[in-house]
């Protein structure tokens, strides 16, 4: 791996047809020589259609692979730690999709076993390399708003229904650590610990209003970053309209922008509002694919670490710690809704 990085993708579904897998074969010093997936016929599809030499329907065959020198961990959720614990103990490499894991104590666990095994560990937070995302830190820094004072969030998105028994693994706590907050809203809360600091403190609600399925379905939050802003959230998946916004105040104006599509970025200060495209790249994984390609190469850095995937970890287990104690099925594990009442807020200082 001394000029080039040859991946293993581990769990080829629909997040690697586009947005990830020709990633790593358009990024510099980088291929795609292996995949796998637990259904042969699909794996091998899956390899057909990208031009990838061998296919697996086995994770230890893959990681057994000599030509493989690095792995892309792909699957759901609740097997990101076994698939990284046992990718380490090959002494492969890892980049693991987002979110991490289920909780931070699984996150903290694949951070040990790859540090034990003297691996890197990176997460698919892939706006941290995103250059419209680089264009809001640049505004930060040069003093377009002034001082950084505070921080909305508000993501509202119609509730989506499915028969019983049917629902994706997004919304099923058991395998995804809860529901679209951590699948969705984990983007921003990562987003915003690279823009303005880690979160030291955080308080927060959560509940299941629509009981459409048994996770969480309306999160709000307050904390506090390490840079003195302040911020509040609000995250409803069982409202009646469509919005994602992020609004970062500043002493002299501020910047509002999308943190999961593509508006324009807006800009307001006492000279009028300015709005900026940034459109996202093409794969929109490339630009954090090639930043890990160069550190694995040793002529960069990422800036989506294991470390860095689990300040977001803590802040999520800290906004969804009441619903998990208190309502059943809402946590790893766990099987169903016990109601869906508001539990008490939870004020956590983040480790």
């Amino acid at each position: 791996m001394e000029n080039h990085v040859r991946w293993g993708i581990i769990g080829v579904g629909d997040v690697t047809e586009v947005k990830s897998g020709p990633a790593f074969q358009q990024a510099e010093s980088s291929s795609l020589v292996a995949v796998m997936r637990r259904d042969g016929a699909k794996a091998a599809d899956y390899a057909r259609r990208h031009g990838v030499p061998r296919w697996y329907d086995d994770g230890d065959a893959l990681l057994a692979d000599p030509e493989v020198d690095a792995v892309y961990v792909a699957t759901p959720p609740d097997s990101h730690a076994d698939y990284v614990l046992r990718a380490a103990a090959a002494g492969k490499p890892v980049y693991v999709e987002k979110p991490m894991a289920r909780t931070a104590a699984e996150c903290t666990s694949m951070i040990d076993a790859c540090a034990a095994a003297g691996v890197p560990l990176h997460v698919a937070y892939y706006r941290r390399a995103m250059p419209r995302f680089d264009r809001v830190a640049e505004l930060l820094r040069d003093g377009t708003i002034g001082e950084p004072r505070a921080v909305t969030v508000r993501l509202l998105k119609r509730a989506e229904t499915w028969p019983e028994g049917q629902a994706p693994w997004r919304v099923r706590p058991e395998i995804s650590g809860g529901g679209l907050l951590v699948d969705l809203g984990s983007h921003t809360l990562d987003l915003l610990d690279h823009l303005l600091g880690p979160v030291t403190s955080v308080t927060g609600t959560a509940a299941n209003r629509g009981r459409h399925h048994a996770a969480e379905d309306v999160v709000t939050a307050s904390f506090r970053h390490t840079s003195g802003v302040d911020g509040v959230g609000l995250w409803c998946f069982d409202a009646g309209q469509e919005l994602d916004e992020v609004e970062i105040v500043g002493s002299r104006g501020s910047v509002a922008f999308s943190s999961l599509g593509e508006e324009p970025l807006r800009i307001r200060t006492a000279a009028g509002e300015q709005r900026v495209e940034a459109p996202y790249p093409t794969p929109v994984q490339l630009p954090l694919v090639q930043a890990v390609v160069d550190s694995l190469l040793g002529r960069g850095e990422s800036p989506s670490t294991g470390e860095s995937a689990l300040r977001t970890a803590r802040v999520v287990d800290a906004l969804l710690a009441g619903y998990r104690s208190e309502v059943a099925g809402a946590g790893p594990g766990a099987a169903r809704d016990k109601g869906g009442e508001r539990p008490p807020p939870v004020d956590n200082r983040v480790p």
